[in-house]
């Protein structure tokens, strides 16, 4: 039987389907939650896609936070679920403080989409198993409150802990600090990141690889690492 991945819809999310199609291309079985769900339906892992949650009212993220399946998800991410938070999923990680820091505006106020090339720091956490330490891939890239801010301290504590997952290589697309482009927590199975692997899954549609002759696959080791790490 497939692993059970949960892909969350809020009321504003953009990429839900996109990221649904990928967990499926992984071999996996997407299955669709609803921000009111009062709970996960049994699944394995749960990714938070991309968008514009609640209009992003207050802050990125804010509200969704408060969303009836946002307070089980936490508490079973605190029990070790792993968790996938992709741009604005990310945002809603760092309000529910199941990541550290905080998601702001682009240091040039303007909305940002590209192809980024990302550096792989850290293949520990649950969905990044199947990539190679230094690994250099591209993944689109898009968001106007995508700039990562934390104190010097915590900052530091990510850095010593091994924690920072991604970082973006050849330019920083919003200021991001120490040009973090991810980060997990301290167990590893919650990551979260600006950019969209979600959109780099099928040869063909996706950006090449800035490494070796892969073409437009280089988000695709997101979903068969969680998969790999289902089934170990």
């Amino acid at each position: 039987m497939s692993p059970r991945i949960g892909v969350v819809t809020f009321p504003g999310s953009l990429d839900d389907r996109d990221a649904a199609r990928a967990v499926r291309l992984a071999g996996a079985e997407a299955v669709a939650l609803w921000h009111a769900d009062a709970d996960l339906h049994g699944v394995d892992a749960v990714v938070l896609p991309g968008g514009f949650s609640y209009g992003d009212y207050l802050r990125a993220g804010a509200i969704s936070r408060f969303a009836p399946v946002m307070e089980r998800l936490v508490d079973a991410a605190r029990g070790g679920l792993p968790v996938l938070g992709i741009c604005n999923g990310f945002q809603i990680l760092c309000e529910a403080h199941l990541l550290p820091g905080a998601m702001i505006k682009n240091d040039h106020r303007s909305f940002v989409c590209r192809e980024q090339v990302l550096s792989v720091e850290n293949t520990r956490t649950a969905w990044t198993r199947d990539y190679a330490q230094g690994d250099r891939i591209t993944i689109p890239l898009k968001n106007q409150d995508g700039q990562f801010v934390a104190d010097e301290r915590t900052l530091d504590e990510l850095e010593a802990e091994g924690r920072v997952v991604f970082r973006y290589q050849g330019w920083n697309p919003n200021g991001s600090r120490r040009d973090i482009a991810g980060i997990t927590n301290a167990a590893g199975n919650v990551v979260g990141l600006m950019p969209h692997p979600e959109h780099a899954v099928e040869p063909g549609f996706g950006p090449d690889s800035a490494d070796g002759p892969r073409r437009g696959t280089d988000g695709l080791r997101f979903f068969t690492s969680v998969l790999s790490t289902l089934v170990a």
